[in-house]
């Protein structure tokens, strides 16, 4: 666990916001994974470079940074649909992983009274599929998808619109990220903002950023017990 002791802990949380693809769910990796197998289908070459480069990012955004990649020709949209296809085959074939701790973790909150909302770049349609497939939807107050703001990660406004519908200021909030531009998000918005890193491993930029790095939601969740016992309600 590294702690970035320059950042100040709040003296009040009323609540957690949480990505999802990568926090909640190995769906970073299966993503990937559906990519690679799409990529081979067609004989498209380094598909690592644009997948990594949308992490955190809504599909707008993907859309934009396969095209300035490969060239405004490239059938974006038909891939991506293949793409959901076979994720969501995936999916309900048991093979999208829930990250290890999240039930816990999800639990723990509720049991604290803290309110849990989520900020996820994936369109909400599919975020809530995702979340009621898996059993974990009733533990969320709000669901704020990537298509229901106008700027994605790593603007701020998918943060800043989440803590608006759940009742809370980002500055009494921490927020749950695995990538760069999550982090980004997350604290451009004034949230306490934990990374627990997926596939992009933290640099100095996030060590800057995030009030704490830690391995897993298990951490997680002993860092929000040690620091909501030492928070003041108002």
């Amino acid at each position: 666990m590294a702690v970035n002791t320059r950042k100040m802990h709040p003296r009040r949380v009323d609540g957690v916001v949480f990505d999802m693809d990568g926090v909640i769910f190995d769906s970073e990796n299966l993503n990937l994974c559906c990519w690679h197998e799409i990529a081979a289908r067609y004989g498209i070459r380094d598909i690592d470079t644009p997948c990594r480069a949308v992490i955190g990012r809504n599909s707008a955004e993907g859309r934009r940074i396969f095209k300035e990649f490969y060239g405004p020709d490239f059938p974006y949209e038909e891939r991506r649909d293949e793409v959901l296809t076979m994720f969501r085959e995936k999916t309900e074939n048991g093979e999208l992983a829930v990250k290890k701790g999240a039930r816990e973790l999800l639990s723990f909150l509720r049991g604290m009274g803290k309110k849990i909302a989520l900020a996820s770049s994936t369109d909400r349609d599919r975020v809530l599929w995702q979340l009621d497939h898996a059993g974990l939807l009733g533990y969320f107050d709000t669901v704020i998808g990537g298509d229901m703001v106008k700027k994605s990660k790593p603007d701020p406004d998918i943060y800043l619109t989440a803590c608006r519908e759940v009742g809370f200021l980002p500055e009494h909030a921490y927020a749950v990220e695995d990538s760069y531009n999550g982090v980004r998000s997350a604290a451009a918005s004034g949230a306490h903002t934990i990374m627990v890193p997926d596939l992009l491993p933290p640099d100095s930029e996030m060590a800057g950023l995030a009030e704490v790095i830690v391995d897993d939601l298990f951490e997680v969740r002993d860092y929000l017990r040690r620091i909501f016992a030492e928070s003041c309600p108002e």
